[in-house]
């Protein structure tokens, strides 16, 4: 994933998962208000943008995160929903990665053209415990995408989804754990888990990070952002097939740390198999 696009900003807090959002954190540094949703009219058309050579600015290949400072299918933004919705249809070239947890709303809010779903649309489904995932994934699993996902983050208590991924519906499944001002621990033996279904069903899985509060065999560790991702990585928590060869090229980093260009035996990961 190289390219994020925000067409809107602002979010509702929805679920316990947001109770401790990142996005309103970072807007309380700038001494904005995270509950104010408007359309961000100088990134809105990013996908469409070009150069002065005319071609797209966003390269074909490309994988685009939508909406990371809100909820794509957030009832306020469905005036503005409908152009996205064509964008996306425009650039087939490019694959749009939607996350949302208003899983109720979705089907109602798909463009009347869609039919079966689009090849470059992934949908993902925030699941931070188990009741959401009771709630939110069995309607993923009827909805017409092509491509689905599961993210549990932040992951506040211990998920199963083996009923779930044991129906092939689902490519890729992530776990992280809460960040900035979100202190509730994620536990080592609650990703593992997750990991050992995913494993079991060939399913991608990537542990993207600890959070703040990491526990791993009675002991409570404390991680600084910069480090989670780093951490998540060593703990070995990673289904290989997440490392495809369109990933590497995207960036092509050290597998294990992804903070430089090849593996240097650095503090941080040690040795990989990377050269």
């Amino acid at each position: 994933m190289n390219d994020i696009w925000n067409p809107w900003h602002g979010c509702k807090k929805y679920s316990e998962g947001c109770a401790n959002c990142y996005m309103y954190y970072l807007d309380s540094q700038r001494d904005k208000d995270g509950s104010e949703i408007y359309k961000v009219k100088t990134n809105f058309n990013m996908p469409l943008k070009k150069s002065r050579n005319g071609e797209y600015k966003i390269p074909s290949g490309a994988m685009i995160r939508v909406c990371m400072t809100s909820d794509f299918f957030l009832e306020e933004a469905d005036e503005w929903r409908k152009e996205v919705w064509e964008m996306i249809r425009t650039r087939s070239d490019v694959t749009f990665w939607l996350q949302t947890k208003r899983a109720e709303r979705v089907f109602d809010n798909l463009p009347e053209w869609w039919g079966e779903g689009l090849e470059n649309v992934i949908m993902v489904f925030t699941t931070e415990n188990q009741k959401r995932a009771e709630e939110r994934l069995p309607i993923l699993l009827d909805l017409p995408f092509k491509h689905k996902g599961i993210m549990c983050a932040p992951m506040i208590s211990e998920i199963t989804l083996d009923k779930y991924l044991k129906k092939g519906n689902f490519e890729i499944v992530l776990v992280d754990g809460e960040n900035y001002e979100g202190n509730r621990p994620l536990h080592y033996d609650w990703v593992k888990k997750i990991y050992d279904e995913c494993v079991k069903y060939n399913i991608k899985f990537d542990f993207c990070g600890t959070g703040n509060v990491f526990i791993k065999d009675n002991k409570k560790y404390n991680i600084p952002k910069a480090y989670q991702r780093v951490m998540a990585l060593k703990s070995g928590l990673q289904n290989p097939l997440i490392y495809r060869e369109t990933d590497i090229k995207i960036q092509p980093k050290c597998r294990t740390c992804r903070r430089r260009n090849s593996c240097n035996g650095c503090k941080w990961c040690g040795r990989c198999e990377q050269k």
